[in-house]
């Protein structure tokens, strides 16, 4: 069986190829899939901590309908996504003597939902695709590769979520769409074009974990989604929960509680249908009720207040420019496809139609679409794509007396990268016993957002423009080092050779050759893995 898990920051979305009818379908989980009526099947990204111990947790939504995400305290949590792989400012509590991370916690929630998948599935799951937010960092898709590999799954895949958007809407053959995957955590925007033939040699796969290979009798699709442009940031229905509730804050003295957030969040909701939208809360602590009332009208000032559609504009305006280094006009895009229930909002709608004909907009499939088309992938679709980030190895810049990044890999490489990036490095100082080097991932100039606690909520700011959004892949104990020299080295000759390159899963590889032993000191390492 072929299944497709979308782990989103607010839900997650689970679909499968049904054997039989063998059409696509969403699955519903009994305990973890929400009970709405206007979206049955979504899985709240929501996890309690029962014992941290022996990891018995809770996910779903048994978690909102047990109450524990109003009572659980230190042991709920939510937005967990987004600060996977992320450096935090704050911290985590430390529960039944088990120090927690956000790795942890998204580990216990995709295990415990494919545990369920497991119990609930006629067959053995044979292949599973996850998607992942376009502006990933490597720590992210490394952290999701480990937690992979512990499943008894033939084959895992990752696919960028807004391709797989638009392999979910369907599309005709040679058609160019623009995909705004606007969920509850980043907003992605991408330029994908479908082409009828596959070329000889793909420029780029997506990533296969496992000891095991599928039957390699599979026939391949005869269809090519090749990813022309894409960018991404920390903006996502979270944050504009967040601004409603600080709205009710400033205005009427409200509380900021898991209650409180709750009904922001409502409200939000409520607007993508009507006009206005009410909730009534009452403050058992200081017996104060309140009537919590919001218009679209009062709702599009929130999100100008806060440069909501500046940072929208930003990033239109860099994707198309992407596109236009390609060749690409903005009235060359045929569909512009909406994902996420941030999409879903009015505002956001009518902001999408500042640029393009409300003819070519789509917004009809706003939470299965990415699972449904990330099925596609493992049914054999070829996607072509490109690096979204640059990598580089730091170095003391004397002129601004500071560290800098000099760039070796530069975003937009198709990968695999058929040539490797040499770096010849020789001892600086007399009798040097090893050689370190520092290499990051560098985030593109739109990347100006960091993640950091306001109490007991996760958020994300802007960086200042001088600011870079840079996350070091081997700056800690153990790791900088990448050769140890014996003997002993000297100034004045060549001693290491690197290599660089990125592999079919987009990991940034490395060989080191010890030059005067003619000896590999460092054979085809992942990065992110040294110590």
């Amino acid at each position: 069986m072929i299944y497709a898990i979308d782990f989103g920051t607010s839900n997650t979305v689970i679909a499968r190829a049904n054997a039989v009818t063998e059409q696509p379908e969403i699955l519903t989980l009994k305990g973890l899939t929400q009970s709405s009526s206007h979206h049955p099947s979504l899985i709240p990204s929501l996890l309690y901590v029962e014992n941290a111990e022996h990891g018995q947790v809770i996910v779903g939504q048994a978690v909102g309908d047990r109450g524990l995400d109003i009572v659980g305290k230190d042991r709920f949590f939510r937005r967990f996504k987004r600060g996977i792989g992320s450096p935090i400012q704050g911290f985590l509590p430390e529960l039944d003597e088990k120090t927690l991370s956000f790795e942890q916690i998204g580990d216990w929630f995709l295990s415990a939902i494919l545990e369920q998948l497991q119990l609930s599935a006629a067959e053995p799951i044979q292949s599973l695709v996850l998607t992942v937010p376009v502006a990933s960092f490597e720590a992210y898709r490394l952290w999701l590769s480990q937690v992979c590999q512990r499943w008894s799954i033939a084959q895992v895949q990752l696919l960028d979520e807004p391709t797989a958007a638009a392999l979910g809407y369907g599309t005709n053959q040679d058609e160019l769409l623009l995909i705004i995957d606007f969920g509850g955590g980043t907003i992605d925007l991408s330029l994908v074009q479908f082409e009828g033939q596959q070329a000889a040699a793909p420029q780029g796969t997506i990533l296969k974990w496992g000891q095991k290979q599928l039957d390699k009798s599979t026939p391949s699709k005869n269809k090519l989604a090749r990813v022309l442009a894409k960018i991404g940031t920390n903006l996502g229905g979270s944050d504009l929960d967040d601004w409603i509730l600080d709205y009710f804050v400033t205005n009427l003295g409200l509380a900021k509680s898991a209650i409180t957030l709750r009904l922001a969040e409502r409200l939000k909701i409520q607007l993508s249908r009507q006009e206005q939208a009410i909730e009534a809360f009452f403050d058992d602590k200081t017996l104060d009720s309140y009537d919590l009332s919001l218009t679209r009208a009062e709702f599009e000032q929130i999100l100008q207040q806060n440069d909501f559609f500046i940072q929208l504009d930003e990033l239109m305006t860099q994707l198309l420019q992407q596109g236009q280094r390609n060749g690409i006009e903005r009235p060359d895009i045929d569909r512009v496809l909406l994902i996420g229930g941030t999409g879903q909002i009015p505002a956001v709608q009518s902001w999408v139609q500042r640029y393009f004909d409300p003819s070519k907009i789509k917004c009809d499939r706003p939470f299965e679409a990415v699972a449904l088309g990330a099925l596609k992938l493992a049914q054999g679709l070829d996607v072509r794509d490109y690096l979204y980030h640059s990598y580089g190895i730091r170095y003391w810049n004397r002129r601004k007396n500071c560290h800098s990044w000099h760039p070796i890999i530069k975003m937009g490489q198709p990968y695999p990268m058929s040539q490797p990036f040499e770096l010849t490095l020789g001892a600086s100082l007399d009798n040097q016993p090893s050689i370190e080097l520092i290499v990051g991932e560098l985030g593109s100039e739109q990347d100006r957002t960091e993640v950091y606690f306001d109490g007991d909520r996760l958020l994300t700011r802007s960086l200042s423009a001088q600011a870079a959004n840079i996350q070091a892949l081997n700056d800690r104990d153990g790791a900088r080092t990448i050769a140890r020299l014996d003997p002993l080295g000297q100034p004045g000759r060549d001693r290491i050779k690197i290599r660089f390159w990125i592999d079919e899963q987009r990991f940034l590889r490395m060989t080191v050759e010890d030059l005067l032993l003619n000896r590999l000191l460092l054979n085809n390492q992942v990065v992110a893995q040294l110590s």
